[in-house]
């Protein structure tokens, strides 16, 4: 189904202004600032208690900051109540009617604006189809599997056409492989409707794979908002590096904006350690490990996962690492097997502690 058959709006532009809030003297945000651009998606990355879920409900009006502003196009909605904000929101929770068929669920919204109804069924069934669920219509929710209701659910949220569109970990119930799937149909929706969208999850993979742009949080404040590949290959702080992906947390030595590691001399990023000591933050895929009886190293597990193998090693230092193989060189591998481990890197982000 073409965007224009969708009758779908231009993206606007949000701008959360130095939101601050506290809850019984915790302070949940610490003045997030935080654009989403026309037409983006952007996910909210984070520990639980970094005030991701919190800055979704100041968007939604289903709470209010303690300070700073929320923008949506040039309209300021800090204190416009959520029914008045033009936003669809997907949760956790499916909140369908299950006395409701599809059809019916995904008419409500449009029915609560008075829309004449003929044309709310129509929009209802263009969504439906737009979520694969056409041939549902007429199923009452509770007759649905999980993935089923959260299409239902998106449905719903997009016939109302809202200028944003919001996610609070909407997948988080599902098993892993219709989790899978339906955040591939989420990023497909979002692109076709052209829907401005925030989507708050707790899983990498969910964030890094849909997503323009991820911000990263930490205790209320944002520590990197970046695309997803750069966030991962050039993270800017050491509570990025450490939380997305996995990580080694090798000691080393930085002169002269060079670090010493593993026997190898890499650049350190910026926001890196300037000179003296260090730790330098080396992703597994960094690391290359060779079975050769000369080595100061061995193998300590060898996990195979399907298309990659990992495998963790201990340094004559004592250090444990570990690091990704292909099968050819990882089938060579078993524990205690003597292993010379290689740094493969142009530069790396070094931090204090």
């Amino acid at each position: 189904m073409s965007a224009s058959a969708l009758e779908t709006r231009e993206g606007v532009e949000v701008r959360l202004e130095g939101l601050h809030r506290e809850f019984s003297g915790v302070r949940a945000l610490d003045g997030l600032d935080l654009t989403l651009r026309p037409g983006e998606l952007v996910a909210l990355l984070g520990p639980s208690g970094c005030g991701k879920t919190t800055a979704l409900r100041l968007v939604a009006g289903l709470d209010d900051p303690d300070s700073g502003r929320v923008v949506v196009g040039d309209r300021d909605v800090t204190h416009v109540p959520a029914n008045r904000r033009d936003m669809g929101m997907v949760f956790q929770a499916y909140s369908l009617f299950p006395h409701l068929t599809a059809q019916q669920n995904v008419e409500f919204g449009l029915k609560l604006r008075r829309v004449d109804r003929s044309k709310r069924a129509g929009r209802a069934r263009q969504m439906l189809e737009l979520v694969g669920l056409a041939s549902q219509a007429d199923r009452f929710a509770s007759q649905l599997s999980g993935g089923q209701q959260q299409r239902v659910a998106l449905a719903r949220a997009l016939a109302i056409q809202p200028a944003v569109l919001l996610l609070d970990e909407p997948l988080s119930a599902l098993d892993a492989k219709v989790r899978a799937q339906l955040r591939d149909e989420i990023r497909r929706v979002q692109l076709e409707v052209g829907t401005t969208t925030l989507f708050v999850t707790h899983d990498q993979e969910e964030a890094l794979s849909i997503s323009d742009r991820v911000g990263v949080m930490n205790q209320g404040r944002l520590e990197q908002l970046a695309p997803p590949e750069e966030l991962y290959t050039a993270p800017s702080t050491a509570f990025v590096a450490a939380f997305v992906g996995l990580m080694n947390r090798i000691p080393c030595r930085v002169e002269a904006g060079r670090a010493s590691v593993l026997g190898a001399t890499v650049r350190v990023t910026d926001r890196s350690v300037t000179s003296g000591e260090g730790i330098a933050m080396v992703r597994p895929e960094q690391l290359v490990v060779e079975a050769s009886d000369a080595g100061s190293a061995e193998v300590l597990q060898v996990s195979f996962l399907g298309s990659v193998t990992h495998v963790r090693v201990r340094t004559a230092d004592g250090h444990e690492l570990l690091s990704q193989a292909n099968g050819a060189e990882a089938a060579r591998l078993t524990v205690h097997t003597p292993v010379r481990v290689r740094l493969v890197a142009d530069q790396l982000l070094v931090s204090s502690d």
